[in-house]
């Protein structure tokens, strides 16, 4: 069975899709939100990573309604495990929004931390993370030189699930799609002109070559919604829960065992209360 086909798909997935009124509200509630951050702050202008991907695609396009184009800066920052494909659609996205990008690869930045630290070769995951978190640090390098916000592009999958890097694509001024599941990102985004094969991509941190999400998590993104919205957020029981979508109890404790072990990428670091 190849890693594919190994990926668990409910066989009634929930419909949470959003009506035209709510997309529409999504839209001016966020375009809100990124604009009222800036203003909080006192800057003008934003950061974004650009990967070429749904998340990051449509909060480029939604910033620009925001804020404007000439107070974005994409950064597009490739390494060797990213498929070109998507690396292009990164600088499509920002050419066709007008916004000013740059180009960062960033193997060379990896390479130093594991020249620094040889040990870690060959450790998928921890290369992985180190990939991701030099881009975080490319973002603020970028951002406090210009007096700007990094814009994140977590999604409310994502974080209930713990599948992001601490201090890495988590490591951002604020998450503006945070609200909406993966599902109903694909929706806005289409909503908003991301170009379809964009929208409908299929979605990949970057972290080494050919991985993709659903397989590294075992489960298709709708039915990982689905999960969330009755197991975690509704508080529906493992058992109703595999019913309803169709799938075996199993899959629904290891979404739960996800959300719960993330905790602490949801919190700030803890500290001892105080004497």
């Amino acid at each position: 069975m190849s890693e594919m086909e190994s990926i668990t798909r409910g066989d009634s997935p929930l419909d949470l899709s959003l009506s035209i009124d709510e997309l529409d509200a999504h839209r001016e509630h966020i375009t809100d939100f990124i604009a009222d951050q800036l203003d909080a702050a006192g800057v003008d202008r934003a950061v974004l990573g650009l990967s070429g991907g749904v998340d990051s695609s449509l909060v480029a396009h939604l910033a620009v309604e925001a804020i404007g184009a000439e107070n974005l800066h994409g950064l597009v920052m490739p390494s060797s495990v990213n498929d070109e494909a998507t690396m292009s659609d990164a600088e499509r996205v920002a050419m066709d929004l007008g916004i000013e990008y740059d180009v960062i690869e960033i193997n060379p930045i990896v390479d130093t931390f594991l020249d620094a630290y040889p040990e870690a070769e060959g450790e998928k995951m921890a290369v992985g993370n180190v990939r991701v978190r030099a881009r975080a640090v490319l973002n603020y390098l970028v951002a406090n030189t210009e007096n700007a916000l990094v814009l994140g592009t977590g999604n409310r999958t994502e974080s209930l699930t713990g599948y992001f890097t601490k201090y890495g694509d988590g490591a951002v001024d604020c998450h503006p799609i945070a609200n909406l599941y993966k599902q109903q990102v694909r929706q806005l985004a289409r909503h908003v002109g991301v170009p379809e094969e964009i929208a409908e991509r299929t979605p990949t941190a970057g972290m080494w070559v050919d991985q993709t999400d659903e397989a590294e998590l075992g489960v298709e993104y709708d039915t990982l919604d689905s999960i969330l919205a009755l197991a975690i957020e509704g508080e529906v029981g493992t058992s109703a829960t595999a019913r309803i979508i169709g799938v075996d109890e199993e899959i629904v404790e290891r979404v739960r065992t996800l959300y719960e072990q993330s905790g602490h990428k949801r919190s700030v670091p803890p500290a001892p209360e105080s004497l």
